[in-house]
């Protein structure tokens, strides 16, 4: 054989060589990135039902605490459900039962794994039932345009009053109203403070 022919054959033999180890990683890569986007595929969809189960776990959260028997305008909770299952209530509420039925009930919810009780019980101070029954008045009386807010069964309308100082929390329908709550509140005669909290429904997020 001739020392051409050799040459020209260790030339063919390098090339196919190098071109099934090419072919050899060009199909290890893609194997790779399939397992890639199945695992990126897995992990959010593992993420997509966390969000739902955390969305239907605050909305029954919050049907469960609406419900509650002592549960009144003079109250104040909300529940937060992290991606574990644990539900964090806040709020603060004027008997201590309150504070005690909220937890019970959240933790009877199917798929809550842990309650985390932060709701704080307002002090017995007779000049804040004072303060709580002045601004239920000038809010709600029969002839304030508020006045459709004080008759729902669960008002829409919170009046939270701890050491002379009163928060209004809740929803109302407009922009308007919330305006026309926190003027009212604010000619009650004693008040320390008044904090307008109130959201406005059409503002809310959906």
């Amino acid at each position: 054989m001739s020392a051409k022919l050799r040459k020209a054959l260790l030339a063919i033999s390098t090339l196919l060589v190098l071109a099934l180890g090419n072919t050899h990683a060009l199909a290890l890569e893609r194997g790779h990135s399939k397992s890639r986007t199945k695992s990126q595929s897995a992990t959010a969809s593992n993420q997509e039902n966390t969000t739902r189960v955390q969305v239907l776990l605050a909305e029954e959260t919050r049907h469960r605490l609406a419900m509650l028997a002592w549960y009144g305008v003079f109250d104040w909770l909300e529940g937060q459900v992290l991606p574990d299952g644990t539900v964090v209530l806040r709020g603060q509420v004027v008997r201590p039962t309150t504070r005690s039925d909220a937890e019970a009930t959240v933790r009877r919810i199917e798929g809550v794994t842990h309650v985390d009780n932060q709701i704080a019980v307002l002090p017995l101070s007779p000049h804040d039932d004072r303060l709580r029954r002045a601004l239920y008045r000038a809010l709600f009386n029969f002839n304030s345009p508020l006045f459709r807010y004080g008759i729902q069964a669960v008002p829409s309308i919170h009046i939270i009053v701890d050491r002379g100082r009163a928060t209004l929390k809740g929803v109302v329908a407009t922009k308007a109203d919330s305006q026309l709550a926190y003027m009212k509140a604010r000619g009650v005669p004693g008040l320390f403070d008044i904090k307008n909290e109130l959201r406005v429904e059409s503002e809310m997020p959906r």
